[in-house]
């Protein structure tokens, strides 16, 4: 009807179903350069706003008996509750608005980020002074167990938990996903991406034990998204295997991470072991 340039800002104002004040303006500014009749113009858009919202909820039936039904846009069948196929013509239904969401989730995180006002503290500098380097000389067989069992009992202990992580928990557990075969695999494939992985060396460190308990809160969102997958996917077995094989993924770098905590914790004890047995062999001696 329009030009291309035209038509395809109007095809971007209107992509999530709706038309802001700023998008009109926008709209209207381009048309009057362009010599379009503004009325002309502004009831072109009303029409393209209502097929658009029209379309987008044609595919839900309201029923009082039976809730609300997908009816399949290719051949009107109606599918199963939560479905993301139709089961007789394999036809996928599509969220328009299912990388929106995504987005939205994502901001919101950022926007809680954004009001942290907790600055992180480092450990303080401590210089060691004479006394105590020659009491660690005297009695490092006595020191060094204390020191090893205290450090275990602190990383045991969860990180301290801000009012800003709180609420980004409350938000990552909460935040529903859409039951579309996309908005489920790329939420996924994002949680997945938010697993931090860990080395020998920093496995004990402060900021990995705070990267683990994020590791925690992501993964029960992963079991939460599989979950939902497994209903919406019941008809759609190949989707199913790839929120599978994403989770697998996650399920495998969780476990490493585990495994490197363990080794360490197992050299640690060793080491405790052997310089106990090493002092005793030389009282005796």
């Amino acid at each position: 009807m329009y030009n291309e340039e035209v038509e395809k800002l109007i095809e971007m104002a209107l992509l999530d179903g709706e038309l802001t004040e700023r998008e009109r303006q926008i709209l209207l500014s381009k048309a009057e350069a362009m010599g379009i009749n503004l009325a002309e113009f502004e009831m072109v858009l009303e029409a393209k706003l209502f097929e658009k919202n029209k379309r987008d909820n044609s595919t839900v039936v309201n029923s009082d008996k039976m809730g609300a039904l997908v009816k399949c846009p290719a051949c009107g069948a109606i599918a199963e509750t939560f479905s993301t196929k139709c089961n007789d013509c394999g036809t996928e239904f599509r969220n328009v608005n299912a990388s929106k969401n995504t987005i939205i989730f994502f901001q919101k995180l950022d926007e809680l980020e954004s009001t942290r006002t907790e600055t992180a503290t480092g450990a303080s500098d401590k210089n060691i002074g004479c006394f105590e380097l020659l009491k660690w000389m005297m009695f490092w067989y006595i020191l060094l167990p204390i020191k090893i069992v205290q450090f275990f009992i602190n990383r045991s202990k969860p990180p301290q938990w801000s009012i800003t992580d709180t609420r980004k928990e409350e938000l990552i557990l909460n935040f529903p996903v859409p039951m579309s075969r996309e908005e489920i695999i790329e939420f996924l494939t994002l949680a997945v991406s938010k697993i931090n992985s860990n080395t020998y060396f920093n496995a004990f460190s402060d900021d990995m034990k705070n990267k683990g308990a994020w590791n925690t809160v992501w993964f029960k969102k992963i079991q939460q998204i599989q979950s939902k997958a497994s209903i919406a996917m019941i008809n759609d077995k190949a989707s199913l295997e790839i929120v599978d094989k994403i989770v697998l993924s996650a399920t495998q770098s969780i476990n490493e991470n585990n495994k490197k905590i363990l080794h360490i914790s197992i050299a640690f004890a060793a080491v405790v072991i052997l310089f106990i047995i090493m002092n005793l062999i030389m009282t005796n001696v």
